[in-house]
């Protein structure tokens, strides 16, 4: 399965959930058209939101897949976290629209028309919507691209939206009541909105350099331990000043080497290059930075804006 997911790139799934948002678009237009359920417009423009977001992410993948320039010395990875806050932008206002339609309807309830059929369109497109979803959460772990993570996450409330559009449309049809379709609108936007915050913060998370996964900095820490050790009770070789930041499906770290001051450039070199490859096993599409320090040589920082 592994292998069938890491031949599944983030610009492939996109492009599937660019179509699949076209069908789905067509399909709930259709079981609003039948029904006049205001619950199934909601779904509707959802699946509107959902292609310009697939469209958006797509295009932030290709910008991110971009090799460095001279303007952009350490590559476009950070493309992939405008593509997340869109999406989440995007939900929230989805979000509202539903509750605009919703409130409409609550003062002006009108009755549901062919609903089985108008149902059995709406099932139909989120168990689409829901396996494509799923293929992608797990793509995305693969991949580490929170673009794909992002597109699924606004899938999945697709596929929450539907469902609550369901059940509220079929609570109708059972009670006779027609404020409830407007209600479970209104409670489906709510639930959404829950997932359009969250895609918003982990975004601007990652552009402001966030350290990378707790896993990946215990494996950098068991590489780094392999390669320090100590002789007559001295350390030999030692790391500090150790830094991470995630860009997109990019990690990067910075630290110090320490070795003794007696050793050649060339067997120092030598051990970098070692620790380096190590690094990059570890965790692919890792970027080291190493600095080579004496063994008995501090490096102190000062930040120049905290100066007078």
């Amino acid at each position: 399965m592994s292998v069938t997911l890491q031949s599944l790139t983030p610009k492939r799934l996109l492009q599937a959930s660019v179509a699949v948002a076209v069908i789905t678009i067509a399909l709930k237009t259709l079981a609003w058209w039948l029904t006049g359920s205001v619950g199934l417009l909601s779904d509707a423009m959802e699946s509107l939101v959902n292609l310009a977001s697939a469209m958006f992410g797509l295009w932030m993948v290709t910008l991110a897949e971009a090799p460095p320039d001279d303007d952009h010395p350490y590559g476009h990875h950070k493309a992939e976290y405008f593509s997340s806050g869109f999406e989440g932008i995007l939900i929230l206002v989805a979000a509202l629209g539903i509750f605009w339609s919703a409130g409409q309807r609550l003062f002006s309830p009108q009755p549901l028309e062919q609903v089985g059929l108008g149902l059995a369109l709406s099932v139909a497109s989120s168990m689409l919507n829901g396996l494509l979803a799923w293929v992608m959460f797990r793509s995305a772990k693969v991949h580490r691209s929170i673009a794909l993570e992002g597109d699924a996450r606004h899938l999945l409330t697709d596929v929450w939206t539907s469902a609550g559009v369901v059940l509220g449309i079929g609570l109708v049809h059972f009670t006779g009541w027609l404020w409830l379709d407007p209600i479970v609108a209104m409670a489906v936007a709510l639930n959404i909105v829950k997932e359009g915050v969250h895609l918003i913060w982990q975004s601007s998370q990652g552009l402001m350099d966030e350290a990378v996964e707790p896993e990946v900095m215990a494996q950098i820490k068991q590489v780094l331990d392999g390669f320090s050790h100590e002789s007559h009770g001295a350390t030999i070789i030692r790391f500090d000043h150790v830094t991470t930041r995630k860009a997109g499906q990019r990690r990067f770290v910075d630290m110090h080497m320490h070795m003794p001051a007696s050793w050649t450039l060339g067997r120092a070199a030598a051990l970098r290059t070692s620790v380096e490859q190590a690094l990059m096993s570890a965790v692919p599409g890792l970027r080291a930075t190493i600095q080579l320090l004496p063994r008995d040589v501090e490096a102190h920082f000062d930040d120049q804006l905290d100066l007078p």
